[in-house]
This record gives structure tokens, C-alpha cells and sequence, in this order.
């Protein structure tokens, strides 16, 4: 054997020994697709316009009692249309100085109009168009990573979450999120798409209720709601399913962002409750509100329901507990939810697709037994048609089997079932760049070439075809791979390696086969 192609062959061995070794064990280097392994596959959309209204909403509060503050009289401030805030009711002499507050204030994020109605200043807040779209990202962004923080407390292995694509919207508010080996689809769903915004608020001191109805609340309040009070539902549930009404505080003494953890306890009755624990600031917010409204009540409101409203008997410090008819499981999965923390604005599931694991190993072993039909019928046809050649092009191919299911150790790939159809797909093509050389080694035979001529020749005239072909594939896999989502990315991933691994196999590896078996002898005729 020549020097040189000795150092070729031994290159080429490593290379295969290399991605052996990166594919053993396969059960610990290769994880099963969602369709495969069975779970759970979900489209989220984010309701980013609730996320911007609350924020309009606190801005809206914020001017209020700024004014309040500055002993500036006006009729209202509230939300508005067209992602708003509406202000009205300044009268003249203060006009320059509510003009200086708003444009020192709100200049950078708000475009800032004033108008005069029948001698009173009316100002309009619009959000700006980069601002608005910010802000939708941030709240997609914020969604994403708290439900990233919720699946992770599951301990879902190799699951997949990505924004994706957009509901009519110049901003990708959708979430893909596909979790493999999920026993339970439908406490999942619910963990995911629980919102879980914990709010502490004030039972109004007198009339506070709880009422029936929020006609009866309304009448027992002289016909009419204070401005800092607002009527929400009450639901402990305590054995029956009754809603009731409470009047309470518009502004929350402590909220979701105060919370520093939550675990499932037991209330004073031993019944499953969820305990709660607030950051330093919170803790000061709540010690001072609970001191100062010893007897009153506290409504504790989770994704505006109140589920508990108990009196306050002393001042509290850092904890609380959350009482209700929970079972062990429900307090388990709200402390979760508040320990991960409160999407941002709720979700809207806008396409789910459960898989059975029994589904998943019947595509398994369906998969398998293509792939080795295929490779068997691949086999055969080269090794009839191109007789002893043909051995070459069946070793060209399993060397690009084993590129291509060692890289996908390597990085640890998902395989899918699409991705076994890369899989499949890659055989067929495999030996397609292999027949375009051994047709040109038969013309040039044909012709009257010596076989090694013939061969140096097939190799040499055939390169750019099959650098052409593969490379035409290899733009439409990367398209696949750009705008597809996870299984078609699957796809996408095995086809392109497979390509690769191709070009390589049957451009480089053929010819040292074809070296190796001819040597330095000389060779009369070629069985091809």
C-alpha cells in the first residue's frame, strides 16, 4: 500500500471511530422526539394586549395620584382606545404646570396632546409605535421564560419552548411548547396557563360584604363604588361551589412581584394550604398595612377571584398562608405556580396535540423497520446492478449512516419522526452520487480508458454534478430548518448532516476504496 493512502485510510477510520464513539451509548446520546417518546404538543398565544392595558391601566393610577399630590384638581384619568391614556378636566390656571409634569415625565415613552373643552385642558398619552412593540416583546419574552421556570419545576426532561410566529400582529406572540413523557396533559395545561397574579388587598372596612350579587354589593354602598374600591368575586370554597362578592381596595397592599417563595403547608385544621413569603420590601409593606387595619379583613385574590379574605388579628411580618378547600396536589401546583413566578398576560391555546406513549414506540419500531427495509432493497439493487463495486458504494453508505447518527449523539439531537424520514431519505440519496460516478467509470471504459484512467476520470468529471445537486438541497433544508418548527427542523437537521456526510463518502471515501482495492498492481477489467 502506498504512504500517502495509508494516512487516508487511517484518517478515514478515525473519523468513523470518532463518530462511533459519539453515538454509544445511543440511549443515552440520542433523545426521543415528542411523537416518538409521547407527551404533550402546544401553541400559546400571549394576550400581549392585556399585559398593555395593565400597564396603561398603572400609568393611568400613577398621573392620578401624582396630581393628587400636587393638590391639582381634575375630572379623570383613565385607559383609553388606541393604547391611551386619556386626562381631563385641568383647569387653565394649572395647565402650564401639568403640561411641565407630563412632557419631564412621560415625553419618552408617550406622544403628549392637550386640547380645550368648554374652557377645561383635556391631555391624550399615546404610547409610541417602539415603546408599544417593546413592549409586546418584553411581555412575550417574560411569558416564555415563566413558563420555561414552570416546566423545569415539573422536571420534564429535554423539553422544547420557542416563540414562534404571530396572531395578525407586527410582533411573534405565539409560544411553541412540546413536552415529552408528560403523563398528566391535562394538570400540565392547566400549571402552564395559570397566570397565578397574587394580589393582597383591603376588604372595605364597612359594606365591605361579602354580597350575593354585585347589585346587592352596589346597593349596600349607597348605590354607588367608591373610586378606590372595586368589587371582585369571592370563592372559598367551603364545601358547595358559591360565588359571592367583595368590596375592596383598587390599589393592592402587596402583589406578585413582593413574593420572595411559596410551599404547600397545612393550615391550622391540618387541611393542605399554600405558604407564602415575601422579599424585604414586601415583608415592610405588609407589617405596616396589617398593623395599621388590626380587625379588618384581607382578601387574598389569585387571578382576580378572592380565595380567601381572613380578619387580621395582629400585624404580620414576612408569611401568610393562603387558605382554601385544596387538595395536597392543588397546593402543590399553586406554590409552584407563585414560586415561578406570574405570566405576564393570560394564554390562549390555539392548537394541542397529545401523543400516547404506545403511539410513539408503535412509530418507533414502524421507523426501524423502513429504515432497514430501505437500506436492505438499497443494498441489493447496488450490489445487482454494479456487482463488486457495488460493495463500495454499500461501505460508502454505512459510512454515512454513521456520520450522520454520530453527530446526532454528538449534540445530543432529538430524533423525531420526520427525522427518520431525513433518516430514510438520506439512504436513497446516498448512492445517487455514487451512481452518477460509476456511470461516467462505465463511459470512459466504454471510451477505451485504461481503468484507472476511467476511475480517475469518473471522479474527476463528476464532482461539481454532485456538489450542484447536494447543494440545491442543502438551500431547500435550510429553508425547512429557518421557517419550520420542530419536527420539520428535525428534518431538516438529518437531511442536511446526511448531505454533508454524502459529498464526503461518496467524493472522498469511494475513491480511497477504489485506491485501496486496485493497490499497484495492474488491472485489466473492472466489475462495475
Amino acid at each position: 500500500m502506498q504512504k500517502s493512502l495509508k494516512w487516508k485510510m487511517l484518517m478515514i477510520l478515525a473519523v468513523l471511530g470518532f463518530f462511533v464513539y459519539s453515538f454509544i451509548p445511543p440511549q443515552k446520546k440520542i433523545n426521543l422526539g415528542l411523537d416518538l417518546r409521547g407527551g404533550i404538543h402546544m401553541v400559546l398565544q400571549v394576550a400581549t394586549d392585556e399585559a398593555l392595558n395593565q400597564e396603561l391601566d398603572q400609568v393611568a393610577d400613577r398621573i392620578a395620584q401624582d396630581l393628587k399630590a400636587k393638590n391639582i384638581a381634575f375630572a379623570s384619568c383613565k385607559r383609553a382606545p388606541g393604547y391611551s391614556i386619556e386626562l381631563a378636566g385641568i383647569d387653565a390656571a394649572q395647565e402650564k404646570q401639568v403640561r411641565q409634569y407630563l412632557n419631564s415625565t412621560y415625553d419618552r415613552e408617550y406622544t403628549v396632546r392637550g386640547t380645550v373643552v368648554e374652557g377645561k385642558n383635556n391631555y391624550t398619552l399615546t404610547l409610541q409605535g417602539a415603546v408599544l412593540r417593546t413592549l409586546k416583546e418584553t411581555t412575550v419574552t417574560q411569558a416564555l421564560e415563566t413558563i420555561r421556570r414552570r416546566v423545569d419545576a415539573l422536571g420534564v426532561s429535554e423539553p422544547t419552548l420557542q416563540i414562534y410566529g404571530g396572531g395578525g400582529t407586527d410582533v411573534a406572540d405565539q409560544i411553541i411548547v412540546e413536552l415529552p413523557g408528560v403523563d398528566d396533559p391535562d394538570r400540565v395545561k392547566e400549571i402552564i396557563k395559570g397566570t397565578a397574579q397574587l394580589k393582597l388587598r383591603l376588604v372595605k372596612k364597612e359594606n365591605g360584604g361579602p354580597f350575593p350579587t354585585v347589585e346587592a354589593a352596589v346597593q349596600a354602598n349607597n348605590g354607588k363604588i367608591p373610586e378606590d374600591y372595586e368589587i371582585l368575586p369571592y370563592r372559598e370554597e367551603r364545601g358547595e361551589q358559591r360565588i359571592e362578592y367583595l368590596v375592596v381596595s383598587k390599589i393592592p397592599t402587596i402583589t406578585g412581584r413582593h413574593l420572595k417563595n411559596a410551599r404547600r403547608s397545612t393550615d391550622s385544621n391540618g387541611a393542605p394550604a399554600v405558604g407564602f413569603f415575601l422579599n424585604s420590601e414586601g415583608a415592610d409593606l405588609f407589617s405596616r398595612a396589617t398593623g395599621l387595619h388590626v380587625g379588618d379583613r384581607l382578601a387574598i385574590e389569585l387571578d382576580g377571584v378572592v380565595v380567601s379574605a381572613p380578619v387580621i388579628n395582629e400585624k404580620i411580618g414576612a408569611e401568610g398562608i393562603i387558605h382554601g378547600r385544596f387538595t395536597v396536589q392543588q397546593a402543590e401546583d399553586l406554590s409552584l405556580m407563585l414560586r415561578s413566578g406570574a405570566l405576564p398576560a393570560s394564554l390562549r391555546i390555539l392548537e394541542e396535540r397529545n401523543v400516547g406513549a404506545s403511539l410513539g414506540n408503535d412509530a418507533i419500531q414502524k421507523g426501524i423497520m423502513a429504515s432497514i427495509i430501505g437500506f436492505g432493497l438499497v443494498v441489493l439493487a447496488m450490489l445487482v446492478y454494479y456487482r463488486v463495486s457495488g460493495i463500495n458504494a454499500v461501505v460508502c453508505l454505512l459510512a454515512n449512516l454513521i456520520i450522520l447518527v454520530g453527530y446526532m449523539g454528538m449534540v445530543r439531537a432529538t430524533l423525531t419522526l420526520p427525522g427518520i424520514a431525513g433518516i430514510i431519505l438520506t439512504i436513497g440519496m446516498a448512492v445517487d452520487a455514487n451512481i452518477l460516478i460509476f456511470e461516467r467509470i462505465r463511459e470512459e471504459l466504454r471510451a477505451g480508458k485504461t481503468v484507472r484512467a476511467a476511475i480517475d476520470a469518473g471522479f474527476s468529471k463528476v464532482f461539481w454534478t454532485i456538489f450542484d445537486t447536494n447543494t440545491t438541497t442543502l438551500i431547500a433544508a435550510l429553508f425547512l430548518f429557518q421557517f419550520g418548527t420542530g419536527p420539520v427542523r428535525g428534518f431538516a437537521i438529518t437531511l442536511t448532516v446526511g448531505l454533508i456526510a454524502n459529498v464526503y463518502t461518496a467524493v472522498y471515501v469511494s475513491r480511497r476504496l477504489f485506491e485501496l482495492v486496485l493497490g499497484t498492481r495492474k488491472v485489466e477489467s473492472l466489475s462495475i
